[in-house]
């Protein structure tokens, strides 16, 4: 993989032009890399809106080169510098080459380049290559002047893959310093015999043949400079020492008139990298300003289908319900034209269905959706209550290597609520599962208020994950029923059957996988039915029920005595006061891939035995 740190679109064209030259040679992916600074004194998360900006800026610049490279994509970073959000990405991502863009010296005391490059040169987490004013059209020769050791050899397969993606002839050039006398001599003379070794081994693969030439000479940076003047680029590698370039290539990217790169090797192992602790505040703010998508950044939903079809996935969307006949029509309506029938961007939806005595099922059958009965779904399992069973199932039976899910009891439904779900996994193939989060208007008799809904989320689910799960109190809305996720990490967490089951997978695929796997997108306002304030009791019982469990898991937490399973819900109305008893006991479903008949099922839809979405 090759990381390519813009500051910004301007100007980075060229830069991106040498990138995706590599890549496509060597079969390579792309990341476009962009970090937000925020100053000390600031939080992290204020760099969320930022971040959102940048994000659709590189997207627009990718999309010019996706032609030529479909492995090229965009990736935002949020810190207090930039040179360790570079270092970690490339860390995270695996990168072989960084390349960097020199712009000239810097007037800062102490520094050659900025702090940024000093740094990323002086420590590199993996091969490095300096670039000044390359541009790969116009090249024709290719000089590469060298020594011997890691950097020469790097700068010659840099060479070699430019030279494969241009057509440039390339120019080895060895320059003796003529006050080379005695032990010295023989010494210089090894190390250009290493370098002809490697030489060889590229003409061995088939690779461009290249001009070698052996000059000797009493000042090394005029040689090279006027050897230069008939090639549009020079290619050499950074001296040994404690500077992050060495004297000669300083003084060449001074004084070249045409383009030039100076590599780095990478460090040996043991070098220290600045790490990122298991968790602190800084590090959820971070996450947040990264990880916090915006809907409207995947609007363009003919892209969004060409990345799935790059990826070969397919999407499943599953609508749980229970008694939703008054909006359950409208909402299929609403999906089924704009991403089903406009754009392919779903492959198949299905209804959920958890035993409706309404006409629920009846309208979404006449509107031609397929409708599962939970309860009938894997029966030799037997079947619980709840919306977190009828999702454990409806995994068993959607067939989409991506799978989302959206309330049924929506009244403002919009396309967004699930593209917005779908484009950070169709974009970002580092994430696994991504929440919605949304205002939430609440009605009061006939008057609507702008806020107060989510009345369980801030009182019962965000408090416990500050105070018992702090890596995840980024997320704004954890208990949002629009989420979507990739089928290789849903298939891997168990699900709890009830109320729980949005704490219990956060919880759990953060375990497992990692804050980076998660995100959230901004689906802007979302209108539903309200419940209950006895039902919402109900719900913040299951919740800390999950939450003890998962406690007592870790060791954190020790029971002393079994919960009780059931709420006393208190009944006070008018000639009525008295306590009515109700289950709110979440049972735990394993994860799926542990099913043999799941397993038997999912190689059937891979073999084609059954019908892909």
């Amino acid at each position: 993989m090759i990381l390519l740190p813009v500051p910004g679109t301007d100007g980075a064209a060229l830069l991106i032009q040498v990138g995706v030259a590599l890549a496509r040679v060597r079969q390579a992916r792309l990341l476009i890399l962009n970090v937000v600074e925020v100053p000390e004194g600031t939080d992290l998360s204020e760099g969320a809106l930022s971040a959102q900006e940048r994000r659709q800026e590189l997207m627009r610049l990718c999309r010019d080169y996706e032609p030529l490279i479909a492995g090229i994509r965009p990736v935002v970073k949020v810190g207090r510098q930039v040179w360790p959000e570079i270092a970690g990405a490339a860390r995270d991502e695996g990168a072989d080459l960084i390349l960097l863009r020199w712009k000239g010296h810097t007037q800062t005391p102490g520094q050659v380049f900025g702090q940024d490059l000093d740094q990323i040169l002086a420590h590199p987490p993996c091969d490095v290559a300096l670039i000044s004013r390359v541009d790969p059209s116009g090249l024709r020769r290719i000089l590469v002047p060298v020594r011997g050791g890691p950097n020469a050899r790097l700068a010659l397969r840099l060479a070699d893959d430019l030279a494969q993606a241009t057509g440039a002839d390339i120019t080895v050039l060895h320059v003796v310093r003529d006050a080379f006398e005695g032990a010295e001599r023989p010494i210089e003379e090894q190390a250009f015999r290493q370098v002809q070794g490697y030489l060889e081994v590229l003409a061995a693969a088939g690779r461009r043949p290249m001009r070698k030439r052996l000059a000797l000479a009493s000042q090394v940076v005029e040689t090279i400079l006027e050897e230069a003047a008939d090639h549009q680029l020079v290619i050499l590698g950074a001296s040994a020492g404690a500077e992050p370039l060495g004297g000669v290539p300083k003084s060449l990217l001074e004084r070249l008139d045409c383009g030039g790169i100076v590599v780095r090797s990478s460090v040996p192992a043991g070098v220290f990298w600045p790490g990122r602790p298991p968790w602190s505040a800084a590090a959820v703010n971070k996450w947040f300003a990264e990880n916090s998508f915006h809907a409207r950044e995947f609007a363009d939903l003919d892209r969004l289908v060409d990345l799935k079809r790059r990826a070969g996935v397919t999407v499943s969307l599953g609508l749980p319900t229970l008694n939703e006949e008054a909006t359950i029509g409208s909402i299929i309506a609403t999906l089924r034209d704009a991403l089903m029938q406009r754009v392919p961007l779903l492959d198949e939806i299905v209804v959920i269905d958890s035993g409706s005595q309404d006409q629920t099922v009846e309208i979404a059958r006449d509107l031609d959706v397929p409708v599962y009965q939970h309860a009938e779904i894997l029966p030799q399992h037997g079947t619980f209550r709840g919306k977190g069973e009828a999702l454990w199932k409806s995994l068993h039976v959607l067939r989409g290597d991506l799978v989302a899910w959206v309330d049924t009891d929506i009244r403002n439904m919009h396309p967004q609520f699930v593209y917005g779900l779908l484009g950070p996994l169709l974009t970002q193939p580092r994430l696994l599962y991504v929440k919605g989060y949304y205002r939430r208007p609440i009605q009061v008799g006939s008057a609507v208020y702008e806020t107060g809904g989510g009345r369980v989320t801030e009182l019962t689910a965000r408090p416990l994950f500050n105070l018992f799960f702090p890596e995840l109190s980024g997320l704004i809305q954890p208990l949002s029923g629009e989420y979507a996720g990739r089928r290789e990490a849903l298939e891997q967490v168990p699900f709890f059957t009830g109320y729980g089951v949005e704490v219990g997978l956060l919880i759990d695929l953060w375990q497992r996988f990692g804050l980076e796997a998660i995100a959230q997108t901004n689906l802007e306002v979302r209108i539903h039915r309200n419940q209950a304030l006895s039902s919402l009791g109900l719900q913040a019982f299951a919740i800390l029920q999950v939450v003890m469990q998962r406690l007592e898991d870790r060791g954190t937490l020790r029971q002393f005595r079994e919960l009780s399973p059931t709420m006393k819900l208190v009944r006070f109305e008018e000639n009525v006061l008295g306590l009515e008893i109700k289950e709110g006991r979440d049972h735990e479903r394993p994860p799926l891939a542990s099913l043999p008949e799941h397993r038997a099922r999912r190689a059937m839809v891979a073999s084609g035995t059954v019908r892909q979405p």
